[in-house]
């Protein structure tokens, strides 16, 4: 197994976010990539430093408005009277028969999808980093460097669209390694066990059937996302039967959730991907700040060892899981089976 980071992704370091229409000290942090890379170091797992692959393979998943959006709003806000540091929209537009504005306060608007996802001056250096960290990992897997990797990936990318940003998420990482694993297999699947829904991911894939969209998460009746991440929802068009969402109850502990995931695995392997990405977040874990889910360290174990044992290459993107005592051991846990595959 081999890992994969960028010191670029610590120019991201938002400062706060809205919880409840309230500015609460950001969770999304540079220390987050700390943690995750100390354990790579205890595991012993090979840790190399991100490629720069350029705009392309992101470019197949977002929109040109949006990329060209991170990349320039932020020197245009800055010159606003009185702007803020870190960017948050100040409205959001209905789609149903909207225009793209010309003004940057309608483009963060349009771009920004919620108020979860402030955006700062290194935000588009931290984002792209975290890009091309999942593509690098991706890469490896690809040309048979290894059978495994580990993408060290702040901020995550799950929640974001092809046009959008949301719940800290700007790049969609899994879906552009995707995207990268696609010019070497001809079927790749994504099983996304974040807390949260994927919802971005899901709308990425939506009418495709080369990749299917595997999400283990929150109802989101009582959990955001809150408008995506229902079990009824399947795809559309060539894609429909290609996305399966399995939303479970608040407080599900490892026994009830080991059952959600053999019915999940069980359609993966239907599907017989060429390979695989787990979409890894860790805020399911009974000791994150989101409290939630009650995970255990064990749980996130026999998740590691249940994926692994589909023997198939794999590409893991780390997506959510925030400051805990034990974030360190369940991301230790999960990349164990890998290590020592």
């Amino acid at each position: 197994m081999k890992a994969f980071y960028h010191e670029d992704q610590s120019q991201h370091d938002p400062k706060f976010y809205m919880k409840n229409g309230n500015p609460t000290p950001a969770r999304e942090t540079p220390e987050r990539g700390d943690i995750f890379r100390n354990v790579i170091h205890d595991l012993e797992i090979t840790l190399d430093p991100s490629s720069d692959f350029g705009m392309s393979h992101i470019a197949e998943i977002h929109s040109p408005d949006y990329l060209n959006f991170l990349q320039s709003v932020y020197p245009k806000w800055a010159a606003l009277p009185d702007a803020s540091k870190e960017i948050i929209p100040k409205s959001n537009p209905g789609r149903y028969a909207s225009t793209y504005p010309k003004d940057v306060i309608g483009q963060v608007g349009w771009h920004i999808m919620d108020t979860s996802c402030p955006l700062g001056e290194g935000t588009w250096s931290g984002v792209y980093a975290s890009a091309q960290t999942a593509i690098s990992a991706a890469d490896a897997v690809a040309k048979e460097e290894c059978k495994s990797t580990y993408a060290v990936c702040r901020p995550p990318g799950h929640h974001a669209f092809s046009d959008g940003g949301a719940g800290f998420c700007f790049l969609n990482n899994s879906g552009i390694a995707a995207q990268r694993l696609l010019k070497d297999f001809d079927r790749v699947a994504i099983l996304d066990v974040d807390l949260h829904h994927g919802n971005g991911t899901q709308a990425i894939f939506w009418n495709r059937r080369d990749v299917m969209t595997i999400s283990i998460h929150a109802d989101p009746a009582y959990c955001y996302p809150h408008f995506w991440g229902y079990a009824h929802e399947k795809g559309e068009g060539d894609g429909y039967g290609y996305n399966l969402n399995f939303p479970i109850d608040e407080g599900t502990s490892d026994t009830e959730y080991m059952k959600v995931l053999e019915q999940a695995l069980d359609q993966l392997k239907a599907f017989a991907p060429d390979a695989i990405i787990l979409a890894l977040g860790l805020d399911a874990s009974e000791e994150d700040p989101f409290a939630v889910l009650n995970l255990t360290t064990e749980g996130f174990g026999e998740i590691g060892k249940r994926v692994e044992a589909l023997n198939k290459p794999t590409v893991i993107i780390q997506e959510g899981g925030y400051i805990s005592p034990i974030l360190g051991d369940n991301l230790a846990a999960v990349l164990k089976p890998f290590a020592s595959s």
